[in-house]
């Protein structure tokens, strides 16, 4: 299986909730039969990581990728992307002057489809893509930080974040929001919308909920 055809099942699958055997249905319909069974059954990476911190991959619309884009615009340094999936935020943020742009990914394929769309894009060897755990990896130099993360990871992750970004980062969370978290601002309505946090003000309110606690 080459990487068009890696790329063709991702347009297929965006915008489509499917069980395994529509999975299989799909894939048999483009000729992807051993790609569905590794999606359905095998799911590469994620046995190292718990049950409920795992992330399933659901591609990015246009419209998704453009607001997440637009809630970064104007700002610079390093942009990581945290369950990088197919690689169309780390190329658009790259695109657009956020450098270095780099995206963390557990599944050996979408790190293949990250490659080809790399390449494709004219971003070979510009753009990173790594598969790391995004639970083990240190954010502390990351200025720029993306997702597209089910509800059930934001509240172990906003620890993460709190103890690792520095002041000027700003964290960019599409489809669902970060439910303690205020955002500073938002774009976007139903499944496209997504909410950018900067962290020096979420941990000045954090700090002002904690002192406004009762011992």
């Amino acid at each position: 299986m080459d990487a068009e055809e890696l790329d063709e099942l991702a347009q297929r699958l965006q915008g489509r909730a499917l069980g395994g055997w529509g999975l299989l249905q799909l894939a048999a319909g483009t000729g992807l039969a051993a790609y569905a069974v590794w999606a359905a059954v095998l799911m590469p990476g994620f046995r190292r990581v718990p049950l409920h911190l795992q992330v399933p991959y659901v591609p990015s619309n246009a419209q998704q990728v453009a607001n997440a884009m637009a809630l970064l615009e104007g700002r610079s340094g390093k942009m990581v992307d945290l369950g990088s999936g197919d690689g169309r935020l780390v190329i658009e943020a790259y695109k657009r002057g956020l450098r270095p742009a780099v995206g963390y990914e557990l599944n050996p394929w979408l790190l293949r489809l990250s490659k080809y769309r790399a390449w494709k894009a004219g971003c070979d060897g510009k753009v990173s893509f790594l598969k790391q755990d995004l639970w083990k990896v240190n954010l502390s130099d990351c200025y720029n930080v993306t997702m597209f993360l089910a509800p059930s990871v934001k509240s172990p992750l906003a620890a993460k974040l709190l103890a690792e970004l520095p002041d000027e980062a700003r964290v960019v969370a599409g489809r669902f929001p970060f439910p303690s978290w205020t955002p500073s601002s938002t774009i976007g309505k139903g499944l496209d919308q997504a909410w950018a946090y900067d962290m020096k003000e979420v941990r000045q309110a954090a700090q002002s909920s904690a002192e406004g606690s009762p011992v």
